[in-house]
């Protein structure tokens, strides 16, 4: 298999986006909390944006569970989702510039995790570990945005998910109310859906527009 030159993909990139946009995504730091049914599918489409460099954080491995909604394959069982989503992400751009840690992030190292970044996607399952990064990131790093899932769980309405600003430096993307404990689950499409939000709203932020 022959692989492209950075200067074909550049290129490729250049056609679809003019070169002051191609700019601010190759430049771009993003942070991405999680690698579950949010957080590799952020990663897939962040990456096939142009955005130029990632950090990508989990401690946890994938099973055969997560294949229903996550960004992952058969081949990808038992390895890292770290490990699993760089070599995904690589194939899509073999010159992303993606580093990733394989821990769990806490109040104590949150911030230091995230440092280098300037947009933090929160991408985890439970709503106390939401809580504890947005309340970090937004505490101890004022200038950095943060974009957060909230409620995407079923088979309801594609349009009931959205994306709203709740202060300053906070999105939050979801129908803000679905809830797995409610026996619906999780599937794919609006997963998927809500990750999508997350994704165009760190391109949105990237390029200038702090608006929904």
């Amino acid at each position: 298999m022959n692989i492209p030159t950075r200067e074909e993909i550049n290129q490729i990139i250049d056609i679809r986006f003019s070169s002051e946009i191609h700019t601010k995504l190759k430049n771009a730091k993003v942070g991405i909390a999680g690698l579950g049914g949010l957080g590799s599918n952020i990663a897939a489409m962040l990456a096939r944006s142009g955005i130029g460099n990632l950090h990508i954080v989990d401690f946890d491995k994938v099973d055969l569970s997560n294949l229903n909604r996550q960004n992952y394959y058969i081949s990808d069982l038992g390895r890292y989702k770290t490990e699993a989503t760089a070599k995904i992400l690589k194939n899509i751009n073999p010159y992303l510039n993606i580093t990733y840690e394989t821990i769990k992030i806490n109040e104590n190292n949150a911030a230091d995790v995230f440092k280098d970044v300037d947009i933090v996607c929160e991408a985890f399952d439970k709503a106390e570990n939401k809580a504890m990064l947005i309340n970090t990131i937004l505490g101890t790093c004022k200038d950095k945005k943060i974009i957060s899932g909230s409620g995407m769980a079923g088979y309801g309405s594609s349009n009931s998910i959205k994306t709203i600003k709740r202060m300053k430096n906070l999105y939050v993307c979801g129908d803000e109310k679905s809830d797995i404990n409610r026996g619906i689950g999780l599937m794919s499409p609006r997963v998927i859906i809500c990750a999508g939000h997350q994704a165009n709203m760190v391109i949105r932020l990237i390029l200038g527009n702090d608006e929904v």
